[in-house]
């Protein structure tokens, strides 16, 4: 993390608005983190968690599942790095919600620890590694982030990619069989841009929703149906297709 400022250097308010989102797409990746969020921060008057940290890989959902709750509790929304530019005090008693909390600037992210901890507000800080792993040189902001409860978020998994997916091809008004859907999901990254990119892809080759045509656009992306292995989920050693309960191994040549 920065410290390249001091609380001096607070004088503008925050006027950003939380991004408006699309219905979340809830499994086993996001749900508990999904559901802790749902009913955060509590409104009983003897204390609750006033800070959280929602932590995950790139292209989780991370900032969607974020936006949502910034949208139901009515937060402010900033990333790591503009927090230099927040007044304290005009965020006292409101929620905040932080992106890229890991870039925030040392001093400014303690000052608004403290301040949702005892203001009765609430900050979500939004990143891809725990806080407890952030540099700081601040011992009291170190111990702090110690101590922040971390909600996790994986990766995509097939349910919520293939959810992604249906609804990029649906915005090129495009539909593509269940199976032709779960061929492609175990063979591109487990991203929503992964999704938007084959979506482009098949929307440019202008063929029937086939396999065929989803082994030529996955062929155009350098991404040929071999590569299914590298998605496999199996957790028993040895060849390829050994005990695959989802035989993609079996279907990579097909």
């Amino acid at each position: 993390m920065a410290d390249t400022g001091v609380m001096s250097q607070l004088k503008l308010p925050l006027l950003l608005e939380p991004a408006v989102v699309g219905p979340l797409i809830l499994s086993d990746c996001n749900q508990v983190a999904a559901t802790a969020l749902a009913t955060w921060p509590a409104t009983d008057p003897r204390g609750d968690e006033r800070v959280l940290a929602l932590a995950g890989p790139a292209g989780a959902g991370k900032s969607r599942l974020a936006a949502a709750w910034a949208e139901r509790v009515g937060a402010v929304a900033a990333h790591g790095a503009e927090v230099a530019l927040i007044d304290p005090l005009e965020l006292e008693g409101r929620p905040l919600l932080i992106d890229r909390a890991a870039e925030a600037e040392d001093e400014s992210l303690f000052h608004l620890i403290n301040l949702a901890q005892s203001g009765g507000g609430a900050l979500l800080l939004v990143c891809r590694t725990e806080p407890r792993l952030w540099e700081t040189r601040l011992p009291d902001l170190r111990s702090r982030l110690d101590a922040l409860r971390v909600l996790r978020i994986e990766a995509p998994d097939d349910h919520v990619l293939a959810a992604v997916l249906r609804a990029r091809l649906a915005e090129r008004h495009m539909a593509f069989p269940s199976e032709v859907i779960s061929y492609l999901v175990r063979r591109i990254e487990r991203s929503p841009e992964a999704a938007a990119e084959i979506a482009a892809r098949l929307d440019a080759l202008d063929r029937p929703p086939t396999r065929a045509a989803a082994r030529e656009a996955l062929r155009a992306l350098g991404r040929p149906a071999l590569t299914a292995w590298s998605s496999c989920q199996s957790t028993s050693p040895g060849t390829p297709g050994d005990r695959c309960e989802r035989n993609c191994c079996r279907e990579a040549g097909t």
